[in-house]
């Protein structure tokens, strides 16, 4: 197990299945040492177990290469800075966090329970920040100590919180708020050595087979686009030194990859003074017709 990766140290969370379960492998494959984070959940979140994390773990060893398992609640705060520092005491170091955790609570917005709400930010943002804080605290210090670290950070946002998508309220609130965290975290950490990215993937999922099943059923034969693996060269790419990006979201889905433009600033009207209520609506309706139209999505 050689590559792009070779003696660099990886947490991967939410590695047990799934996309996870493939950046971690793909990671290993190009000669990673992988920490296999996962807590073991249902779909929704119910439960826990180190099992998916350890069936990684071994499928990585089988294979020659190094992996450890994590059954932590990445949006812990204390856990997660444990899970940070399972990856430097077992590996001496840790070079890349690939942050994937997640689950769904599909509802419509006037559907939507406060608890579902919470669920699923906590897991998704939260759960994306405190790997985060701590990984960077690590890498800040060793920047400090004269050793600047070559790290790299990938985030996963989601179409549904870059174009939206209908009853997934939660889901694409806590997606949009990756997106943004990404683009702080690339402009405060790039000063120690550490580039942020994020990847927004279309795939087959356990969150994506039941909702859209017939968008991401597997085709009898040929390219099988919503294939899990097909996203996570990328991402192997991202991890690496040869990465020179940061502050950035792909989209992946199948072998279509697609940078995103974001919230780029568009048309303007400006007057030496203050508005009048009544000129406001003229000058937004032409604004709107100049700019790009948005893009709706209604899939993963």
């Amino acid at each position: 197990m050689t590559g792009i990766l070779e003696r660099r140290v990886a947490i991967v969370t939410g590695a047990g299945r799934g996309l996870g379960r493939e950046h971690a492998l793909e990671l290993a494959r190009h000669g990673a040492k992988v920490v296999v984070n996962d807590l073991g959940t249902t779909l929704d979140g119910a439960g826990n177990s180190v099992g998916p994390a350890q069936e990684v773990v071994e499928t990585i060893r089988a294979a020659g290469g190094e992996a450890v398992a994590n059954g932590a609640d990445i949006a812990d705060f204390t856990q997660a800075g444990e899970l940070v520092a399972q990856a430097i005491s077992e590996f001496g170091r840790l070079d890349i966090l690939v942050n994937n955790a997640g689950f769904v609570r599909d509802r419509m917005l006037v559907n939507a329970e406060e608890s579902e709400w919470d669920a699923v930010i906590r897991v998704h943002l939260k759960g994306h920040f405190a790997p985060l804080r701590h990984a960077s605290a690590y890498w800040r210090n060793e920047a400090k100590e004269g050793r600047t670290p070559v790290a790299r950070v990938i985030n996963t946002s989601s179409g549904a919180g870059l174009q939206g998508s209908v009853g997934q309220v939660a889901y694409a609130a806590a997606k949009g708020g990756i997106a943004s965290l990404t683009l702080v975290a690339a402009q405060e950490l790039g000063r120690y050595g550490v580039m942020v990215n994020a990847i927004a993937p279309s795939a087959r999922t356990r969150m994506t087979e039941g909702p859209f099943a017939e968008a991401m059923a597997a085709p009898e034969e040929g390219f099988d686009r919503m294939n899990p693996a097909n996203v996570s060269p990328i991402v192997a790419w991202l991890a690496s030194p040869d990465c020179s990006i940061t502050g950035r979201v792909l989209e992946i889905e199948g072998g279509r990859l697609c940078l995103e433009e974001g919230w780029n600033h568009g048309p303007v009207r400006e007057l030496d003074r203050r508005w009048e209520a009544a000129e406001v609506g003229e000058a937004v309706r032409a604004m709107v017709a100049e700019g790009v139209s948005p893009e709706p999505v209604y899939g993963a």
